[in-house]
């Protein structure tokens, strides 16, 4: 199946990619210099690209024990998630997008490329555009100074909200458009 170009398996067959065949010149992320020369790729982003197939392929076997081997290229995952959970009940495939659509974000954001994932997503609670990533906090900060809490504090929100918002968005714009 061919991906869209800018999709999870997209962005995670980049990360993989890059990483994998441009060495990192200083130290890696979260480490000290030492005498010793760098690993040729981000560990950190080893990790992050480890982690990802592990979640989908554990919610996957979760929701199909009979699914079968993962498939050996990262980006194929999701294909492979899908295959074996089409059958599933409903519950199981909208956390399936979530994790999906969730993990296309922290891709994103993982190659420098928050603008182009975040900004496009409305804050969930006053449904405006103006989301900026804040690395520090490793969340989405809403730029509408209306928009905060009792204390006068920005609203923040999570990327698994913000997945979780913008595939129950879909299926409300598939409902609509089948009625």
């Amino acid at each position: 199946m061919n991906q869209p170009e800018d999709s999870a398996a997209a962005r995670l067959r980049q990360l993989n990619q890059y990483f994998l065949q441009h060495p990192v010149t200083g130290p890696t992320e979260g480490r000290t210099p030492t005498r010793t020369p760098g690993a040729p790729l981000s560990l950190a982003t080893l990790d992050h690209v480890q982690a990802s197939v592990a979640e989908v392929v554990e919610h996957a076997r979760a929701t199909n024990p009979d699914a079968g081997p993962a498939p050996s290229r990262a980006d194929a995952i999701y294909d492979w998630a899908r295959q074996h959970t089409e059958h599933a009940d409903e519950a199981a495939q909208q956390r399936a997008a979530v994790i999906e659509y969730r993990q296309y974000l922290e891709h994103a954001i993982r190659a420098g490329d928050w603008r182009k994932a975040i900004r496009p997503q409305r804050c969930p609670e006053c449904r405006c555009f103006g989301l900026m990533w804040q690395a520090g906090m490793q969340q989405a900060l809403c730029t509408n100074t209306e928009c905060v809490d009792r204390d006068g504090t920005s609203t923040t929100v999570t990327l698994a909200r913000l997945a979780h918002e913008h595939i129950a968005g879909r299926k409300k714009l598939r409902q609509v458009r089948t009625t």
